[in-house]
């Protein structure tokens, strides 16, 4: 009996540790702001479809150290439904947004459980920037496609030069007098993908200019896009199938440290098919929110005297991933950088070379001409941003001051998309000024 037992703890210990390979650094920095739910009240009902909800309801809506800003959902949707200021509408978006991607990866990890670890993995690994996928279809649709350009180039700065810096420096402060250490090999093959992406978006911007004094038509360039992003696509499934199955052992370090008893954060709380109806309606949700972020964007550069640039590049990525970055901060407090960095440095090359090429193949299949020259001055930022990156990377320590140059040269970058006025941000300025003239004049 002993022996059955023992061995049933073992096989236990083993289909945890399964799971755990499953588990990408996202979805751990995103478990930090999630909290025990006390089902004390709910263990008393009695009518068993009423509990399963109430404790569907419990795990989903209130599991989350965010679900303070939840409230901002509906009061978003009321406010558009009622014409509200549509400046507070896109604030609000952004506000519900925050609590909802952290949901959204919750819930793919809790359909992880009964998946299995290899698909729960390829779910994690595909759906983990489900956020700034669904907001660049719906501006797509509206055929913005600078707004794409920008949100995603955003989160990709962002993730390098913000969130990565911000780790480094507040670990470095915590652990001041302990030299902190990461693992290079994930950071090298992250930093390498992130390199193609650079090679990718390179080429067709030099393709551009080339062609100006060459004769290069635009064609040429549109069709060299789309030949790269579906390079792109297949180099990113590669890295899965080198994440997943033939050198995941690469990405698991940040799991060895891990206490041996902690099991409990790898079971079910809900279950398979309550799972999906609730990721269905979230993801909903989003691209309801998403939709109403990219109508009244302009609305918000004009009340709030912000260029797009700046509220795709800059605000966009802060809010809309705010609790990944969160959690990067907290494992950097408690000195566990190779998840930081598997937050900071995967988001980032899932991004890059997934996200981006995939928006310029679903606006292929919409007849939509986007490419992957994303001009001169955004370009150059992101290869700055990688370089610095890559230099700061590259000797498998960190103390405060890596993270504060990487901060300082995210402060930097923002400065200038700040004081960047776009042609279409000046003829917004020139129509509004127009508008009050003419409406000063008849008052008059």
């Amino acid at each position: 009996m002993e022996v059955m037992e023992n061995g049933g703890a073992n096989m236990k210990g083993l289909l945890n540790k399964e799971m755990r390979h499953g588990r990408t650094a996202h979805n751990m920095s995103s478990s930090s702001l999630r909290k025990k739910s006390d089902l004390t009240l709910v263990s008393k009902v009695n009518f068993g479809p009423l509990k399963d909800m109430l404790v569907n309801i419990q795990e989903v809506v209130l599991g989350t150290k965010l679900s303070i800003l939840l409230p901002a959902v509906p009061i978003a949707i009321i406010a558009q439904c009622y014409g509200f200021g549509r400046p507070w509408v896109f604030a609000l978006s952004l506000l519900g947004l925050t609590p909802l991607a952290e949901r959204l990866s919750f819930l793919t990890e809790q359909i992880a459980c009964y998946t299995g670890p290899t698909v729960g993995g390829l779910m994690n690994a595909t759906c983990g920037n489900s956020t700034e996928l669904i907001i660049a279809i719906f501006a797509l649709s509206h055929n913005n496609i600078a707004l794409v350009k920008y949100s995603l180039l955003g989160s990709v700065i962002s993730n390098l030069l913000l969130v990565l810096g911000t780790s480094l420096f507040c670990g470095g402060l915590v652990n001041l007098r302990e030299e902190q250490k990461y693992d290079r090999r994930q950071a090298d093959i992250n930093l390498l993908m992130l390199f193609v992406a650079l090679h990718c978006h390179l080429l067709p911007m030099l393709f551009h200019y080339a062609g100006v004094s060459e004769g290069v038509t635009a064609e040429s360039s549109l069709q060299l896009s789309r030949a790269a992003s579906i390079i792109m696509v297949i180099a990113y499934f590669a890295y899965l199938v080198f994440q997943l199955w033939t050198h995941r052992q690469l990405f698991e370090n940040h799991d060895q440290n891990e206490e041996e008893g902690d099991t409990d954060s790898d079971a079910a709380v809900i279950g398979f098919w309550s799972g999906c109806v609730w990721l269905v309606g979230i993801t909903v949700i989003i691209a309801v929110l998403s939709e109403y972020v990219v109508e009244t964007i302009e609305d918000a550069s004009n009340s709030w005297g912000l260029s797009v640039s700046f509220l795709s590049i800059i605000l966009l990525p802060i809010v809309g991933n705010a609790a990944e970055h969160a959690g990067s901060i907290i494992f950097a407090f408690k000195n566990k950088l190779d998840i930081s960095l598997g937050v900071c440095l995967g988001s980032a090359t899932q991004i890059s070379m997934f996200v981006v090429p995939l928006c310029v193949i679903v606006a292929w299949i919409l007849g939509i001409e986007m490419d992957l020259s994303f001009n001169l001055l955004e370009t150059g930022s992101l290869a700055l941003a990688i370089i610095t990156t890559a230099f700061t990377l590259q000797d498998g320590t960190s103390h405060y001051m890596k993270g504060l140059v990487l901060f300082l040269c995210y402060i930097i970058i923002g400065t200038c998309f700040f004081v960047q006025r776009t042609p279409s941000d000046k003829n917004n300025a020139s129509s509004i000024m127009l508008k009050s003239t003419r409406e000063a004049v008849f008052s008059v």
